[in-house]
């Protein structure tokens, strides 16, 4: 059966670069993989080119572009299939794009999503464990991301192929092998701060603030280097870029700050904790929960664990339960929480508290009731996705922001 449905998305894959004329062949094709930062690189990459005139495509889990259309991903889907990437692609060379910028993610790999197309650029940008129910292991997931490099070092017809490679990874020497003989571009966020673009101090202004969004504008620097893009003009463009919707995502900034983001993996929740708790000793008001239907079940405890660490106060909710119990999911969260903060859920307080708030609009609200002047709210878990996935495979419209701003 696993063979059959093997061969059913590979012949899809292939038919697809037919139907729609072998686009791929007339724009330079770039592929970023990573386990988190793939659309802050997009966007960065795209501000990039578009500073210094080229017209670009992007194809991102936040968005679709192509020439003057610019919309939301509807999809829900990072890496869409079914002839949707080779139709993307003929569309954006019928519009005259001359670069695409294409998000590949593991799940995507496994189904030949990435077959057929010719990439200019591979990029990696790091790996965590991630999908591990999905994939099986790390090691299968890893394998995943291994593959679209070392297929598009084998299989892409473009002359001139570039794989950038996050050398501070610890997955580099594997992704370096993956190409042995091609043409390697190394960065890493250390070189980015000290010897090129931040200089003795950060001059990009606040998204770079931020430690963690400068691994990905390191790499995004690294591509426009590659690409004939002066550094200064890369330099012009980042002073121009202040985030998008769904990734540090400031959707007020008094009384009281409230930040949206996607985090989804523990190290990527943990960022923005610490990110956020560094900024001038403010305390942190969490809403978070975690996905349902066997997906990495595993990361719930170490979410609240890692919110016991940070945040003042801990709103625990619904979020994309899908086939599974809500109350199953928060309850293996709060499993994770440090046994200070599990007294304080049965012992609820106006602040300081821990709360079990199952709807996400009222745990929205009731985060932003018992915040003060100076406080951050910070909502995890949904980033800029417009529906909560709930069983029966039936979606709820939704917004982060929205609710924040309601």
């Amino acid at each position: 059966m696993k063979l059959l449905k093997d061969i059913y998305h590979f012949l899809y894959a292939w038919l697809g670069n037919i139907i729609y004329r072998f686009p791929s062949r007339k724009i330079f094709v770039i592929g970023i993989t990573g386990t988190k930062g793939k659309s802050s690189v997009v966007e960065l990459l795209t501000t990039i080119l578009e500073s210094v005139g080229k017209h670009v495509a992007v194809l991102s889990s936040t968005r679709m572009k192509v020439g003057a259309q610019d919309e939301k991903n509807q999809t829900e889907n990072t890496m869409p299939g079914r002839f949707f990437i080779q139709k993307f692609l003929r569309d954006a060379v019928d519009a005259g794009c001359e670069f695409a910028i294409i998000e590949v993610t593991s799940q995507g790999v496994l189904q030949h999503r990435h077959r057929f197309i010719d990439f200019d650029a591979a990029l990696f940008l790091n790996i965590h464990p991630e999908h591990i129910e999905a994939h099986g292991s790390y090691e299968t997931y890893r394998g995943a991301k291994l593959k679209f490099f070392s297929d598009v070092f084998r299989f892409s017809r473009k002359e001139k192929k570039l794989f950038f490679i996050n050398r501070l990874d610890k997955e580099a020497d594997r992704f370096s092998l993956a190409v042995s003989g091609g043409e390697i571009v190394y960065f890493n966020r250390e070189t980015f701060i000290k010897d090129r673009f931040l200089g003795k101090a950060n001059t990009l202004g606040d998204w770079f603030s931020y430690d963690f969004n400068l691994e990905n504008a390191a790499l995004a620097a690294a591509v426009g280097e590659q690409l004939g893009v002066s550094r200064e003009q890369i330099v012009k463009a980042f002073k121009s870029f202040s985030g998008f919707p769904g990734r540090m995502d400031i959707v007020q900034e008094k009384p009281f700050r409230i930040v949206v983001d996607y985090a989804h993996t523990p190290d990527s929740l943990e960022a923005v904790y610490k990110a956020l708790s560094g900024t001038r000793g403010k305390k942190l008001i969490c809403v978070l929960g975690s996905c349902g239907g066997g997906r990495d079940a595993w990361k719930r405890p170490v979410f609240g664990k890692i919110a016991s660490a940070y945040c003042k106060s801990i709103i625990i909710t619904d979020e994309d339960p899908y086939d599974e119990s809500p109350e199953k999911i928060m309850q293996e969260i709060i499993s994770g929480l440090s046994e200070e903060k599990k007294k304080l859920l049965e012992e609820p307080r106006a602040t300081g508290g821990v709360w079990k708030i199952i709807d996400r609009k009222a745990a929205i609200n009731h985060a932003k009731s018992i915040a003060k002047k100076g406080d951050i709210v910070v909502i995890t878990g949904k980033g800029s996705e417009n529906s909560i996935h709930i069983k029966n495979g039936e979606k709820i419209p939704w917004s982060d922001r929205e609710a924040a701003l309601s």
